[in-house]
């Protein structure tokens, strides 16, 4: 069966080598190579043979597992069955042996019989007593009753008449006792004297008594007459190992299956290998074997408990079941093993020629499988061919004509089709590249138009040292809809300004532009920023059909005094910087988004810088950039950066600003326009609006 698994096993991993592995893969992604593709046909044939290869498999192996399963189980239940039968023979025969002495020695416990002596009981009775109870079982080898020194006779220490059985069936009689058989001394006598109760021994050989390996059932009795009981002695009824081990060694179990017995101490009292017996037990091989799994079956044996376990017998060197089960009138227990080959030979045959009716209907499957795929794929063939010249280049190449009337006739159908709609598309997709071209071309012009809308001279104002200032712009596109302006009023007024379109690219720039050509128009007729940023609403709310708006901040500073007065059009918050002092958000009054609502109302507010005084405005590219983890850079943060930078010319503060931002962004594409305008008075304070 193995060998069978095996094959088709094999068949299976080539199927998927040719299949799934590395050689179709690199067949997949190399180009065809002249007299080596696989056509359709082998692909197809293998991929139906190798599912069904791998269903009869799963089939196989489930049906082959659950099989196992339930001959293991029904093995387990007869080898179970079986030790306890053993158990119960064995139990039968050791009953029918206590029974007896129990009787003698209820006998001897008699009133009459005490009287703190032996009293009226004879010797004669005695042996008769024992006598009689050999009599009244087979099993009995032996028995005696012994007596406590001095207990039956003042002169005697020793007392216990013993009759056996011979080998020629007569009935020896033999008086133990001495100093060469001190019985006192052995395990039958102390172990009942000592646990006051019944008990059966370990298994000896009985030198002195009946020359035989053999197991004492010891029934103590007692001087019962006064108010405690006083321990006179042992009654003992003792059975042959030999019959018993035979009985067990007898049991045939198919081929080679076997019993045993073990001892309440693990010793081998049965087994096959006669040198175990009474020489080795469980626990001594298991030490010599190295096997640690045997110490633990030996130790749940000698406990009492019955159960299975699977090892490698020590016998036949098989793997093997075990089934045990106790022996309680004597605390052994008993072991049947069964190999588990010789359990599943049926199941094993079975398989065989399962095996072997699969291996033929394969065969079977594999040639119709062929013919099938070949009559299918033959059309396809023809196919390939032409779309192969048309793969080429050779759009002209005509289909071959097909009449199945299946999908490989509306497939080529469809392939003709295609090419014709290749053909136009070769066509089409030439202009579109000019056209993308083109486009692209123009998005450069217009960024650098927009780039030249913005102030690029820095410094602005050589001949000015009562300020410094820097700006810089990053698009997110090719243009963007951020804007920042400064110029001079007049030789003591600087008009600045930030701002940010609420779109991106091309309108954006376009509603850039738009704005920042407003604001410097209206700003130069000498307006309050408020004024300019009301006259500049109104002007971006006529015919703005696309709802676009743009925040803005603008402020104009007095050269002179260090007054800003600056007002707001929904725009971030400026950075004040005072010389010494932590960073902080300038307070802005309320205004409305330029081109939202022609009626909006905008307010003034004024601060006054000190020299060493910087303001920093920016757009919400800046605090609102992410990276990765969605964290946004922040206004917490920028004011950090800014008092980083408390003490570095506006450029650089500019410049390690964004270089901050795009560090925060990481790998991150910038999502929004960044822009960040540095000021810093060089030429006491407070703010109000107006």
């Amino acid at each position: 069966m193995v060998k069978g698994i095996r094959d088709i096993g094999v068949a299976a991993m080539f199927g998927w080598w040719v299949w799934g592995g590395p050689t179709f893969r690199s067949f997949m992604t190399r180009p065809p190579r002249p007299n080596k593709r696989r056509g359709l046909a082998f692909r197809l044939t293998l991929l139906i043979l190798t599912s069904t290869t791998l269903i009869f498999l799963a089939a196989f192996g489930y049906n082959y597992y659950h099989s196992r399963q339930l001959m293991l189980k029904d093995a387990r239940q007869s080898a179970m069955h079986l030790a306890q039968s053993v158990v119960q023979q064995i139990e039968t025969r050791l009953c029918a042996v206590e029974t007896l002495p129990r009787m003698v020695a209820r006998h001897l416990e008699r009133p009459a019989v005490g009287g703190g002596a032996v009293g009226t009981l004879t010797a004669d009775r005695l042996h008769a007593l024992v006598q009689d109870m050999m009599a009244g079982t087979p099993d009995i080898f032996g028995a005696t009753a012994a007596f406590e020194p001095y207990a039956f006779d003042p002169d005697r220490q020793y007392y216990a008449p013993y009759f056996h059985h011979a080998e020629d069936g007569r009935v020896l009689f033999t008086q133990l006792g001495g100093k060469e058989y001190n019985y006192f001394l052995w395990d039958w006598y102390l172990m009942a004297r000592e646990l006051n109760r019944p008990v059966w021994s370990e298994p000896y050989f009985d030198e002195g008594g009946g020359g035989i390996l053999m197991a004492t059932y010891s029934q103590p009795f007692y001087d019962r007459s006064g108010a405690t009981h006083i321990f006179r002695g042992v009654v003992t009824a003792d059975i042959s190992l030999e019959a018993l081990v035979a009985q067990i060694n007898d049991i045939s179990l198919y081929k080679t299956g076997y019993a045993f017995l073990l001892s309440r101490n693990g010793a081998f009292l049965a087994h096959p290998d006669p040198t175990y017996m009474m020489r080795e037990s469980i626990f001594s091989l298991a030490e010599a074997k190295g096997r640690p799994e045997l110490r633990a079956i030996g130790r749940q044996m000698c406990r009492g408990s019955s159960g299975f376990a699977t090892l490698t017998s020590l016998h036949t060197g098989r793997r093997s079941l075990l089934a045990y089960a106790p022996v309680k009138a004597a605390g052994w227990a008993v072991g049947v093993v069964i190999a588990e080959d010789e359990l599943l030979a049926d199941l094993e045959n079975l398989n065989h020629h399962v095996l072997a009716i699969g291996a033929a209907g394969f065969t079977l499957l594999l040639l119709v499988v062929v013919a099938i795929s070949r009559s299918i794929t033959r059309p396809l063939q023809r196919l390939v061919h032409t779309t192969e010249e048309i793969a080429r280049g050779n759009l002209e190449a005509a289909l071959p004509v097909v009449h199945t009337r299946d999908e490989v006739q509306v497939l080529t159908r469809s392939v003709d089709e295609m090419r014709l709609a290749l053909k136009e598309y070769i066509a089409d997709i030439a202009e579109t590249s000019r056209a993308k071209e083109r486009i692209e071309s123009e998005l450069k012009i217009a960024s650098a138009i927009q780039m030249n809308f913005l102030p690029k001279q820095f410094p602005p104002f050589p001949a000015q040292s009562a300020f410094d200032l820097y700006a810089a712009l990053a698009p997110a596109r090719e243009v963007g809809g951020d804007l920042y302006d400064f110029f001079m009023l007049d030789d003591s007024h600087l008009f600045f300004s930030v701002g940010d379109v609420s779109d991106k690219g091309v309108p954006a720039a376009l509603f850039m532009a738009v704005t920042k050509t407003l604001m410097k128009g209206i700003a130069e007729q000498g307006l309050t920023p408020a004024d300019v940023l009301a006259r500049v609403n109104v002007e971006l709310c006529s015919n703005n059909e696309a709802a676009m708006f743009v925040t803005v901040a603008c402020g104009i500073l007095d050269i002179a005094t260090g007054d800003v007065r600056y007002s707001n059009a929904g725009h971030n918050p400026p950075v004040l910087q005072r010389q010494g002092q932590a960073p902080e958000l300038l307070p802005m009054p309320p205004g409305l988004v330029l081109g939202a609502m022609e009626a909006a109302v905008y307010a003034n507010c004024v601060v006054r810088l000190n020299p060493g005084d910087r303001l920093l405005l920016y757009t919400d590219g800046v605090t609102e950039a992410m990276d990765a983890g969605q964290r946004l850079f922040s206004e917490a943060r920028l004011l950090l950066e800014t008092a980083r930078l408390a003490d570095t010319e506006p450029r650089r503060m500019v410049e390690e600003i964004m270089a901050a931002v795009a560090a925060h962004a990481g790998g991150t594409a910038q999502s929004d326009d960044i822009t960040v305008l540095a000021l810093h008075f060089k030429g006491e304070a407070g703010w109000l609006c107006q």
